[in-house]
């Protein structure tokens, strides 16, 4: 028999990579997480996991277990909502994390309907960027969350989660109310090829969309600002000391002399639901889902 304890401790390495990562997230000492590996690799009669470099990787039988523990995660869910099939009013406690600009034009506004409708039901929010979300998802911590597409996401093919689309987040070009480019309905990039830009900080999952939709346009923007925040970049656009692409989910500060102005060809980034497998029906998670669904034209509009 198959001790799931230690089947949770394998999808941990393999989850967070390495032996003390999982070991961390688990409240392990990293020799404990090792032992509980080697114990389930005796119980089965099968190596798991195998030297690299310094560190380990998974053994071809270790893969094949995980589809296996996946598989039981999966039905383990399908199995609490049929033992609560009779309680369908949604109730209790959600959890639900999200990337900073969707907490104030997406959850917040969520979970103020969700009160008003389901007055049993608790909703907790968590501000999270992308791998935290699944980390919290993946441990249990959150039953939700609405997450940016970055290349640092799981593939939507992962058997672990139930990724669904949501919205499409164009951006925006942002320029000084005075810049010829500020009474246009809508521009081609190509015509801010020669401005100064501000971008966002190389390590921000939206750099390589903007840089994307620019070279789309057919040039290298001249980055000679960065800014972390989406309103530190509005500020420095109205100083006129360049101009930028903003998504249309930033809510930027109404007293800044600036114009936002649709781009031709629409560039964006792509905004998912996600949930563990089996999750997305349970009675408050599908109330949550319906909310979001709702929201979501408007949030861009």
């Amino acid at each position: 028999m198959i001790d799931l304890r230690r089947l949770h401790v394998l999808r941990a390495v393999a989850h967070y990579g390495t032996v003390t990562a999982a070991a961390r997230a688990l409240h392990f000492t990293p020799s404990a997480a090792s032992q509980q590996i080697r114990q389930l690799a005796r119980d089965l009669g099968v190596d798991l996991l195998e030297p690299q470099g310094r560190g380990v990787r998974l053994t071809a039988a270790a893969e094949s277990l995980l589809a296996h523990a996946d598989a039981i995660a999966e039905r383990w869910e399908a199995a609490e909502l049929d033992l609560r099939a009779e309680y369908s009013e949604p109730a209790g406690q959600l959890r639900v994390s999200g990337f900073p600009m969707s907490v104030p034009v997406l959850l917040a506004p969520m979970a103020v309907r969700l009160r008003d409708r389901h007055p049993r039901l608790t909703v907790r929010i968590r501000e999270t960027g992308a791998p935290e979300s699944f980390d919290q998802l993946f441990e249990g911590e959150a039953e939700l969350a609405v997450v940016e597409v970055t290349p640092l996401n799981p593939p939507l093919s992962d058997a672990r989660f139930d990724q669904q689309p949501l919205l499409d987040d164009p951006y925006d070009l942002v320029v000084p109310d005075d810049h010829p480019l500020a009474g246009r309905g809508r521009v081609d990039l190509a015509e801010a090829a020669h401005e100064d830009w501000i971008a966002p900080v190389p390590d921000s999952p939206c750099r390589p969309r903007v840089m994307s939709a620019c070279g789309a346009a057919g040039f290298t923007p001249d980055v000679v600002h960065h800014a972390l925040d989406w309103n530190v970049t509005a500020h420095l656009v109205a100083h006129r000391l360049g101009v930028a692409l903003v998504p249309r989910l930033a809510q930027l500060m109404p007293h800044l002399p600036i114009t936002r102005v649709r781009c031709a060809g629409d560039p964006y980034r792509k905004i998912l639901t996600c949930t563990r497998r089996g999750c997305r029906e349970r009675p408050a998670v599908a109330a949550a889902l319906r909310e979001l669904r709702e929201l979501a034209p408007t949030a861009v509009a």
